[in-house]
Order: C-alpha cells, then sequence, then structure tokens
C-alpha cells in the first residue's frame, strides 16, 4: 500500500496532473455551493452545510475532506450570497480555501428563477515532503523544499430553478495557477503539476409520486476537467487525460423529512473504451428533524480494484434550515 501512494504522488508531483482534482462528493446535492456559485440564495432563506468525508477507508493518506458553507437571499431575494470553506488533505498535502459567492436572481413568472453567479477567493496548497516515507531516498519528485502557495481565484456560473426543475453550469476555479514549477536540471522533474480548470453541469427534477407527501427526485452531476485543453499554450498542458465523470443519483422524500437514495459514479469513457473503470456504487440517507437540524450518512462502495485494499468511503453530513418554523406552511423546497 505505502508503494502504492508513493506512486500516486510521484505521478501527482513531478507530472501534469492527469485526473480531476476538485474533491468529489456523493451528496452534491446538500453541497451545491461549492460547485456553482450561481446556487448561492436558491433555498429563500439561510441554509447552512457541513459535509465530511473520509474516501477509501483503512488506506492510509488516503483524501479527507470537510466543507462548510453558508447562503442567504438578500433584497427580497434577487439577491444570495454564500460563503464556501473548504479542507482537503491527501497524504502530504494540504488544501485550504475561504470563497465568497455573490448571486443575482431573475424571476421567470411566479415559480421560476434564473441565477447569474460569480464567486472569489483565496486557496492555501501545502506539501511537506517529509512525512514521506520513501523507498528510495532520493526520488527527485520529492527533493527540495516543501511548497506553501497562496493562490487566488474566482469563478462563474448559472442556475436556473423552479419548484419541480433545476439546472446549472459552472466553473468555481478559472485561474489555473502552477503547484510546482518545471524542473531547470537532469536531477529535477520534467512537467509541471498544474491547477486546471473544472467545469460541472448539474441538472434533476422532483416528481411528486403521492402529493407532497412522496418525492421521486432523480439527479446527474456532470464532471469535466480537459474540455477546453486544446486552448493551453504547450502540449503538455494540452494532455490532460482526465477522465469525464458523472453522478446518477435516484431518491424519494417521505412526507418532507426522511429521505433516501442511490447512486452510481463512473466515466463516460467507460462506456466506449476499457481506459477506465466503474467508480463506485453509493446509498445514502437524510433526516430533517423538527427544529431545522438536517443529519445525513452516505456510504460508497468501490468498483475499482483499491477494493482489494479498502471497504469503501463515507461522508456525514449536518445541515441547518432556518425556515423550520413556517416550513409546513410555505410552499416546499425540494432543492
Amino acid at each position: 500500500m505505502k508503494n502504492l501512494l508513493i506512486l500516486a504522488f510521484a505521478v501527482l508531483f513531478s507530472t501534469n496532473m492527469f485526473g480531476q482534482q476538485d474533491p468529489m462528493f456523493t451528496k452534491y446535492m446538500f453541497n451545491s455551493l461549492h460547485y456553482n456559485p450561481a446556487y448561492a440564495g436558491s433555498h429563500d432563506h439561510l441554509s447552512l452545510a457541513l459535509l465530511h468525508r473520509t474516501q477509501w477507508i483503512n488506506f492510509k493518506g488516503a483524501p479527507s475532506t470537510q466543507t462548510l458553507t453558508a447562503h442567504t437571499p438578500l433584497r427580497e431575494n434577487r439577491v444570495g450570497v454564500g460563503l464556501t470553506l473548504l479542507h482537503d488533505q491527501i497524504g502530504a498535502t494540504n488544501t485550504s480555501s475561504a470563497n465568497l459567492s455573490y448571486a443575482y436572481r431573475i424571476p421567470f413568472g411566479k415559480k421560476a428563477k434564473l441565477a447569474i453567479g460569480v464567486q472569489g477567493g483565496v486557496t492555501n496548497y501545502r506539501a511537506d515532503w517529509q512525512k514521506l516515507n520513501l523507498e528510495t531516498g532520493n526520488d527527485v519528485a520529492f527533493a527540495g523544499e516543501n511548497t506553501n502557495k497562496w493562490l487566488p481565484n474566482f469563478g462563474l456560473g448559472i442556475y436556473f430553478q423552479t419548484k419541480h426543475f433545476y439546472t446549472g453550469l459552472s466553473s468555481p476555479h478559472l485561474i489555473e495557477h502552477k503547484l510546482r514549477d518545471k524542473g531547470t536540471s537532469s536531477l529535477e522533474p520534467s512537467l509541471i503539476a498544474q491547477q486546471y480548470r473544472h467545469y460541472f453541469f448539474t441538472i434533476g427534477g422532483a416528481i411528486p409520486i403521492k402529493g407532497d407527501d412522496i418525492i421521486f427526485k432523480p439527479s446527474l452531476l456532470i464532471k469535466n476537467v480537459g474540455i477546453d485543453s486544446k486552448l493551453r499554450k504547450t502540449e503538455e498542458l494540452q494532455a490532460i487525460n482526465a477522465p469525464t465523470e458523472f453522478d446518477f443519483d435516484v431518491s424519494f422524500l417521505f412526507m418532507e423529512t426522511l429521505w433516501v437514495g442511490t447512486a452510481f459514479r463512473s466515466s463516460i469513457e467507460k462506456f466506449s473504451n476499457d481506459k477506465s473503470s466503474f467508480d463506485s456504487g453509493d446509498v445514502w440517507a437524510s433526516y430533517n428533524l423538527r427544529n431545522g437540524m438536517r443529519i445525513g450518512l452516505a456510504y460508497d462502495y468501490t468498483l475499482t480494484e483499491i477494493r482489494k485494499e479498502t471497504p469503501g468511503s463515507f461522508e456525514v453530513m449536518l445541515g441547518y434550515e432556518f425556515n423550520f418554523k413556517n416550513r409546513r406552511i410555505e410552499t416546499p423546497r425540494y432543492f
């Protein structure tokens, strides 16, 4: 297992990044502000969510991610503002970020709204190579000083929502920062490590099965990294090779209280060639308490070869909705 981690870090920091860099979440529908700044204010009240993800249980150095999101409408629901905090640790690397979001919401009729959002913030990227137990003491991929970078960024998004339908498109980090410069000698890595723009497309619906007592809610999240790769100046920066990943989720909401669902994560390329693989099958549940609190759990069963080393991944979620006093009186919000 140690060899596998060393190999992963060597690929990450001595070559281009051949994969998706932004953290993944099974309960992405409870964490939508992380992907799309236009989501700010969409609940029509102040909403808080805290989420923890442990990926690949028992896998030393595997990703561990925490996010806190808060957003609320202002000015008679025409403006939404939000805050997103994130901490992501993978082995010897740590990433912490903070972003402020602003969304302008345009009404379409009485029930639909189109939001245009922008966010700005900063990311602190740190790498402590001394924490690695290398089998080869002079591995040039981890030579030199530790890394500590402050990286400002901004993102854009659009989000359309009705009572029973939503869709959105966003890129939360548009600036592509270098995490490690290209080496200048034969002993240094020949390629660079760099952040890449990620694009997210979401779509979903809420279909009443028995009035508002039973709601069927399908949703889809598509994540892409390399769609604009040909616009980059050099061939080494164009060679991203990250698959286009999708998360397809189906769930049922009972009595506006209990929410249970299942999901499947894979890549679109898997269905056309064997260069990718199915990622995971997931189950999750969420419960809305009468005081406005929401709690949730998710479990991912890994479908790749990594399942030989780990039983899977899990997430824990806590949320708070500030409309609990009149939730039964107002029109229910499903997204």
